[in-house]
């Protein structure tokens, strides 16, 4: 069935089936309602939306209807009952005023009825304030995000530009809002996911680097992300961006930094790995100083077989979840199969994502195979696979 101009295709589902109430005030920002709104859905949430007096004078509520695919509460005459059902309201752009009155139980609206509701009910709370740089300075706004901040109010300012604080992208937006919304559900875990391609010095300017973008790590770790849990990445090199909302992105590029942070970690309480990283299974024996000459011949490079992570870890981490991932070309998938189950045992791994390097990117072959420590493998068709059995797993635990 063709999709309809008020349609949404959805893109995740961390916040299906959860009401967000979402309050647009009068900054200059509220011209992002309709993209911010049709994010939200995206992710699979039902809004309320309430719109203050100086937000109508920038956008029309109509416009924000037909985003939201919602009525639009402008005035006290709206249907308010929603309000008992929030699983977290935002505010977008949230203006000084609002965050201030806020702060001392101001009802000039029922914008200021729902924040109340929300902060008896303990409801997550969010505001994306947008400003003029000098009242974004102001030590009074630093008294006011202070003060909700203590209240447990999340404030995400946006980056400065043209002298202006101006609000996040809307997918910012609703990452950092369904991390929130979901961080207090049972089952959310630490977790350190290692993602992209390792490499090693042949001299100083040149290197020996293997190929892995870093965007299933980096997906894996946004999917983990906006469902709540605690999510470390250790990053080798990578032709994709990290989603700029991760809290904590370390750059290790060489096989041997990556492994040094990993054991460093393990220092902490973590409670699932995955190990998504492509690290070198060989490095150069000795690099050299300096720049090699070009045009001299034949380049004789000695490589040495480099320690396999998962089992120099495999001690440390033998109370957490380990899902590891196996890369192998020109055998068939029976042999796929035993292949990752042999590095589940060798390994005291969880389960192991396997692929084929000649399945890669093709349409009619799946994403991998999920093994786990039975034996058992389960296709995985889509990315969105993945990552659904990916977060299970974690979310079961070791013990399960």
């Amino acid at each position: 069935m063709a999709m309809r101009d008020t349609d949404v295709e959805q893109r995740g589902d961390a916040l299906l089936g959860q009401r967000i109430v979402l309050g647009i005030t009068g900054g200059i920002a509220a011209v992002d309602s309709v993209r911010l709104a049709r994010a939200l859905r995206r992710e699979g949430a039902e809004l309320t939306v309430i719109m203050t007096n100086a937000a109508q004078r920038i956008i029309t509520p109509l416009a924000v209807r037909w985003a939201s695919q919602t009525e639009v509460i402008t005035d006290w005459d709206g249907d308010l009952s929603a309000l008992n059902h929030a699983d977290a309201v935002l505010v977008a752009p949230a203006t000084r005023d609002v965050m201030a009155s806020h702060l001392h139980g101001l009802q000039h609206g029922p914008l200021m009825m729902a924040l109340s509701v929300a902060r008896s009910r303990k409801t997550p709370i969010m505001m994306v304030p947008s400003m003029h740089q000098d009242l974004a300075t102001d030590p009074v706004t630093d008294d006011i995000v202070e003060d909700l901040r203590k209240e447990g109010v999340h404030v995400l300012w946006g980056p400065e530009e043209e002298g202006k604080r101006k609000t996040p992208e809307g997918e910012h937006i609703v990452a950092t809002l369904a991390h929130l919304a979901n961080r207090g559900k049972p089952g959310r875990k630490n977790v350190v996911i290692t993602l992209g391609a390792t490499r090693s010095a042949i001299d100083d300017v040149r290197h020996v680097q293997n190929t892995s973008s870093g965007s299933t790590g980096y997906a894996l770790a946004d999917h983990l992300h906006k469902h709540g849990h605690d999510v470390t990445c250790i990053a080798g090199m990578t032709t994709v961006p990290a989603p700029e909302w991760l809290p904590l992105v370390i750059h290790c590029p060489t096989p041997e930094t990556m492994l040094a942070e990993c054991k460093a970690l393990t220092n902490d309480h973590i409670d699932a790995w995955v190990h998504a990283a492509a690290v070198l299974d060989y490095v150069v024996e000795n690099a050299a100083e300096g720049k090699l000459a070009s045009q001299q011949g034949t380049l004789t490079l000695p490589l040495v077989e480099s320690p396999k992570h998962i089992m120099e870890l495999k001690e440390k981490c033998s109370s957490a979840v380990r899902i590891g991932f196996k890369l192998e070309s020109g055998i068939k998938q029976t042999d796929l199969i035993h292949r990752a189950y042999a590095q589940i045992q060798k390994a005291g791994m969880t389960a192991v994502v396997a692929n084929r390097l000649e399945d890669l990117g093709k349409p009619d072959k799946p994403r991998g195979y999920l093994v786990d420590q039975q034996g058992a493998h389960f296709v995985l068709d889509t990315p969105q696979n993945l990552h659904e059995a990916v977060q299970t797993l974690i979310e079961r635990g070791k013990e399960a």
